[in-house]
This record gives structure tokens, C-alpha cells and sequence, in this order.
């Protein structure tokens, strides 16, 4: 039975006789959804939503889990991140759901992190963000930043001979401490100051000319630029329109994107951006049969031959594929047996390789760099063996020192100095 404050006290009869019922051999489990069918976001997160609803009816198909049917619940919170507390909360207290699918931007899980712990939920998150955090209540699927950001500079700096960086930025919480941990990992590698420029916009940002204009400056010195972007939704189409009119190539200066994927090119005019770079942990082009049929199922789903996927795709896919298995172990969709089951659970992934649930609730994955060609798909030009991710990043000082371990230890927030467990989360 999950944990509900007081001021839900009022509510315990109505859960009580509903956990009742789910127990009744046949009731559906339910599957909850948390994204966004409306607002900025919608163009992101209606894809996972189908994602969700394609993964249940696989199940069903299948027979089920624990011999009962599946049943999504899905709600909108509408691009609003307050909206997203409040509908997690009704998924947990009025539609009971046993596990929930959802979030993407960082603001949105944060506003959701709360409730899941204080309900003792559960939430399987799909999308690469900025780390520093680790909740029992919270599966993170998507890539931390060693499993994106700094292999994406190690690959520009051996490969492409990047000496001077642009970390161009929208301004909000993921842009700003992935940044801050690059910058931070440059300036260990012997990058100096002079030869970092960082900048952030706010969302929807359209005039580049300036920022452009600052980034080609930082090369007059003959030193190779790189750019580094966590630019996120429509500003993109500015951003790469102006390089493009001040005639900068991807060969003059090469753009790593950690926010731009197949969804996003999906409505971009491509001519400006073949050359330039992506780095995720799966692309649509992966050559193995697990993808391909994928991809199949997907089109059969949606019906729909020219709709992409993408990493958050996978991400979701390996975290519901990761939940059915921990549920089979435990033998029950509780959550405290479920969140004990889960941790070294290993499933496949789409690039041929598996995925395992870490202690800090991470996955391992492979990091994959990816050109952008003119179909809008990416030419695979590297790929690492997979990478377990990092809860605290080794690059900031008081992140360094901390450990996330729910297995052995029980804590999110584990300081090795002290050997204590830290209870308040980082304000990154």
C-alpha cells in the first residue's frame, strides 16, 4: 500500500478498497502517462505517449503481466510544469495507478519528484538530462551527462580538433549545469578560460546574428571552434538559418546538438545543418534486427510509414521492458518489492546490446555521435561500448564527494568523506 500524507487521510478508504479489487485475479494493472498532448512541448511528448500505449498492447499481447490485463491511464498536463504535480498526484491517489510514464523537461520532473516521493510512487523518466539527482521513487532511462556531454567533447576534441568552445545554451536548468560540468571538465583538461564562451537564450529566441557573429570572433586567432548546443525546440531553426547565412560550414565549425534528433528534424529544413553533429544513445539508422523491428512495429502501430523514432523512444521502450521484468520478479507491482527487483535487471536495447538498472537508479548505454545528413536521419559516425551513468558528476566539487547507491546503502545522496547520507537533493 503506498504511503500518503495526511492530508490525504481522507482518501485511505477509497485506495484501500481499490487495491482490494486490483488484487482480484483479471483487474487491469494501471499504467500511468504523464505527457504533454497540448502546448510546447505536445510536438515531443505525444510520441512517448504512443510509445506507452504501443509497449502496453505488446504486453497484452503477450498475456498480460502477472496474468492481468494492462491498462493505460493518460492525462495532459498540458506543457505546464505545475500541471504535472497535480495530474501525478491524480494518477497516484484517484486513478491508482502502479507505475508512471512520463516527464521531459527537467522543470517537470522536478515538479513531480515530490509527489512521487511523498506518495511513493514510482516514475520511469526517458529523456537525457543534467544529472545531479538521484530519487528512489525515479528510474532515470534517459543519458546523464557522462553518457552524452562529455563523451560528445572528447569526440570533438580527438576527432575533430576542437580547441575553442561555444556552449550555447536556452536558459533553464538543463542547459545551465550541463554547462556548468563542461565548463568545469574543459578548464580540468587544460582549456583556459579565454577559450570557453558560454551563452544562453531564452526559449523561442530568434535573432542569432550577434551570438553567431561572437562565436566565429572566438576562431580569429586560427584555433578550431566548436560548438557545444543544448538549444532546445523551434530556436534551433535560427540558430543553424543564421549560421548558415554567415556561411559557416560544419566544417569550419562543427555543432554537437544534445536536444536535436530525428522528431526535431522531422520539421526542420535540413540543407543548413548536413555536417553538423548529434550525440544520443540511439539513433533511428542503428543497422540491427532489434531496431529494424522496432521501427516495424512502430509504423504498424502508429500507421504511419514516415514517422521517425528516437532515443526517447528507446528510452521509454527500455524502461517499460525493465518495470515488466521487475514485476515478474517480485511477483507483485508494489513498489518498495518492485524497486528491489529492479536494480541489475538487464534488457535489450535497439543498437545490439543490452541495458542494466545501476544502484543509482541509471542505466548503462552506449554513446553514439551522429551526422546530420539531408533525410533528416544521422550517419552513426561513433559509438562507445556502453557507459553506466553517473548520478553526481566527478567534474563539480560538491558533487564529486557523492554517491548514489538504493541497493546496498539506501541513499541517493551518499558523501564518501563523511560517509553520511546527505537527505536535501542539489538546487542544480
Amino acid at each position: 500500500m503506498k504511503r500518503f500524507s495526511s492530508t490525504f487521510a481522507a482518501l485511505t478508504i477509497t485506495v484501500s478498497l481499490a487495491g482490494t479489487a486490483r488484487a482480484q485475479e483479471g483487474e487491469p494493472i494501471k499504467i500511468g502517462v504523464l505527457h504533454s498532448l497540448s502546448g510546447t512541448m505536445a510536438i515531443s511528448e505525444t510520441t512517448l505517449k504512443d510509445t506507452v500505449l504501443m509497449m502496453v498492447e505488446r504486453q497484452n499481447a503477450k498475456g498480460g503481466l502477472l496474468g492481468r490485463p494492462l491498462e493505460e491511464v493518460v492525462v495532459d498536463p498540458a506543457s505546464d510544469w505545475p500541471l504535472f504535480a497535480e495530474k501525478a498526484r491524480e494518477l497516484l491517489t484517484v486513478s491508482d495507478v502502479d507505475v508512471i510514464f512520463g516527464c521531459w523537461t527537467s522543470v517537470s520532473r522536478k515538479s513531480v519528484l515530490p509527489v512521487i516521493e511523498e506518495l511513493n510512487g514510482l516514475l520511469f523518466y526517458p529523456v537525457q538530462y543534467e544529472g545531479e539527482e538521484s530519487s528512489k521513487n525515479v528510474i532515470y532511462t534517459g543519458a546523464a551527462p557522462n553518457q552524452q556531454a562529455i563523451p560528445a567533447v572528447d569526440y570533438m576534441t580527438d576527432e575533430l580538433g576542437v580547441e575553442k568552445w561555444a556552449l550555447l545554451g536556452t536558459d533553464y536548468v538543463y542547459p545551465r549545469t550541463t554547462n556548468n560540468i563542461l565548463d568545469a571538465y574543459l578548464k580540468d583538461k587544460g582549456v583556459s578560460d579565454d577559450d570557453i564562451f558560454v551563452n544562453y537564450t531564452p526559449f523561442g529566441h530568434s535573432d542569432w546574428s550577434k551570438i553567431v557573429a561572437d562565436v566565429v570572433a572566438l576562431g580569429a586567432d586560427g584555433k578550431k571552434v566548436g560548438v557545444v548546443s543544448t538549444i532546445n525546440g523551434d530556436a534551433n531553426v535560427g540558430f543553424y538559418k543564421e549560421l548558415a547565412a554567415a556561411g559557416v560550414s560544419a566544417d569550419d565549425i562543427p555543432v554537437m546538438a544534445f536536444s536535436v534528433g530525428e522528431e526535431e528534424l522531422a520539421g526542420l529544413d535540413t540543407a543548413n545543418l548536413v555536417g553538423h553533429l548529434a550525440a544520443w544513445n540511439y539513433f533511428e539508422t542503428a543497422d540491427t534486427p532489434e531496431n529494424a523491428a522496432f521501427i516495424s512495429e512502430w509504423h504498424k502501430f502508429i500507421g504511419d510509414d514516415k514517422r521517425v523514432t528516437n532515443d526517447p523512444m528507446e528510452a521509454t521502450m527500455i524502461g517499460f521492458n525493465a518495470w515488466v521484468a521487475a514485476v515478474e520478479k517480485a511477483g507483485t507491482t508494489d513498489v518498495d518489492p518492485v524497486l528491489e527487483s529492479i536494480v541489475g535487471v538487464e534488457v535489450p536495447n535497439l543498437t545490439g546490446g543490452t541495458a542494466q538498472v545501476l544502484p543509482n537508479h541509471h542505466l548503462t548505454k552506449p554513446v553514439l555521435i551522429g551526422e546530420i545528413r539531408e533525410d533528416g536521419q544521422f550517419d552513426i559516425v561513433s559509438q562507445t561500448e556502453p557507459v553506466s551513468g553517473d548520478a553526481w558528476t566527478d567534474f563539480l566539487p560538491e558533487s564529486a564527494v557523492l554517491d548514489a547507491d538504493w541497493s546496498a546503502r539506501d541513499c541517493g545522496m551518499f558523501n564518501t568523506e563523511t560517509q553520511t547520507c546527505v537527505q536535501v537533493q542539489s538546487n542544480y
